[in-house]
């Protein structure tokens, strides 16, 4: 338009004519003013491109962003975790629309009902993530989701299966993390504590709820959004997919899932406009007290999944302990009692190591059988001699 203008405007002057500002003004619709202007000689100036403190970023932040679940707030944080030089989260949401690094439509909101302090708990399993750390391992896991209803405090806890042993050890993390249990549970038909035929609770459920002092509640068929809270946390796992291919260990991707729910529940919610932290330290005074030591242990003591690695051994509690080397890459049980190991292939136990401080715990026979696979060209008593020499050495590494 304003080319336009400016066209007429020379022509007019190439033929000494003056033109009249108003009717110019009614012809292209604007006003007088800026007829005048641009007869003038007015020339607007050219707005200079400033450097932005992301463009290094650029390429990264398309890739992250356009991850399948990525969330524009997830790729910030990640990246602001990196480089909190790179500004506020509304100058990286500016960017990312300038430079069309995205588009994505808006998500469909749920309705939400409020609920009392200490009332309501809700809980979900987020499954079969899968992720890749920077030495190209795949981890795949599953992440246990509570919320309370009325802080909106998370607490988001890794997980290898989904088992009913599962579900009794994260819910009883995250009563300790809040400091007590709510008086309803909510959840949807978890097939690990509701009976597939019936459609209701398991009997070890319904005891675990009494030991708890809950009551257990699903939501209603094909209605996810009667616990919307918990939809709400999961959609915060999201915030995991920047982290792909950037962490080394089981451990550190641990980690990084622990600072999420630290994040998430310092951040002020758009519902309640309250850090989840602080309204927790009200929802605390209604929560039930956990049971005592003992009914939490009858609840932990159960046989966990354990891969056995390349070494031929399997980690526990920051400790490695030895297994037959025909089992490498398998999936193993594993039990603690009375300050042993119990190892099992499915039902069969298969070795019982005492639990120590060292940081190595072969088996002597699980040993000697992988030196015979290793030094198969040496002679009986060399690869004895070779094997106890090296178990003494390993007996005096320390965790």
């Amino acid at each position: 338009m304003i080319e336009i203008i400016k066209a007429e405007l020379s022509i007019l002057r190439c033929f000494k004519m003056k033109p009249n500002y108003s009717e110019l003004a009614r012809k292209y619709g604007v006003s007088r003013q800026t007829i005048s202007k641009y007869n003038n000689g007015f020339e607007k100036k050219q707005t200079r491109d400033k450097k932005s403190k992301l463009d290094k970023y650029k390429e990264e932040i398309k890739e992250k962003i356009n991850l399948a679940g990525a969330t524009i707030t997830g790729v910030y944080k990640y990246f602001y975790s990196r480089d909190n030089a790179i500004g506020s989260r509304s100058n990286f949401d500016y960017y990312v629309r300038k430079h069309k690094l995205i588009t994505k439509n808006k998500s469909t909101v749920h309705p939400r009902y409020e609920t009392k302090p200490g009332e309501q708990l809700q809980f979900d399993f987020k499954e079969d993530i899968t992720m890749v750390s920077k030495n190209g391992e795949i981890f795949e896991f599953n992440i246990f989701t509570t919320t309370l209803g009325h802080s909106r405090m998370h607490k988001f806890t890794y997980s290898k299966s989904k088992t009913k042993e599962d579900v009794f050890r994260c819910l009883i993390e995250s009563f300790k993390y809040y400091g007590g249990a709510a008086q309803r549970l909510l959840t949807d038909n978890m097939s690990s504590i509701v009976n597939v035929k019936t459609k209701k609770f398991t009997e070890e459920f319904r005891q675990f709820s009494k030991d708890f002092n809950f009551t257990p509640e699903k939501c209603n068929v094909r209605s996810p959004q009667t616990k919307g809270k918990v939809e709400s946390a999961n959609r915060f796992i999201s915030r995991l997919i920047p982290y792909n291919g950037e962490f080394e260990t089981e451990e550190e991707l641990i980690q990084i899932i622990n600072k999420l729910s630290d994040d998430v529940n310092n951040e002020i919610n758009q519902t309640t406009g309250v850090r989840p932290i602080m309204l927790l330290k009200k929802e605390k005074e209604y929560l039930s007290p956990v049971p005592n030591k003992e009914i939490i242990e009858s609840y932990l003591n159960y046989m966990k999944p354990s891969t056995v690695h390349n070494d031929s051994m399997i980690y526990y509690k920051g400790k490695r302990y030895s297994v037959p080397h025909k089992f490498v890459n398998k999936t193993l049980k594993i039990r603690e009692l009375d300050n042993k190991l119990y190892i099992y292939n499915n039902i069969d136990l298969i070795r019982i190591h005492p639990l120590t401080e060292k940081k190595i715990n072969y088996h002597e026979d699980d040993y000697k059988n992988i030196m015979n696979e290793k030094l198969s060209f040496r002679d009986d008593e060399d690869i004895e001699a070779f094997a106890m020499r090296n178990l003494e050495i390993l007996d005096n590494l320390k965790g």
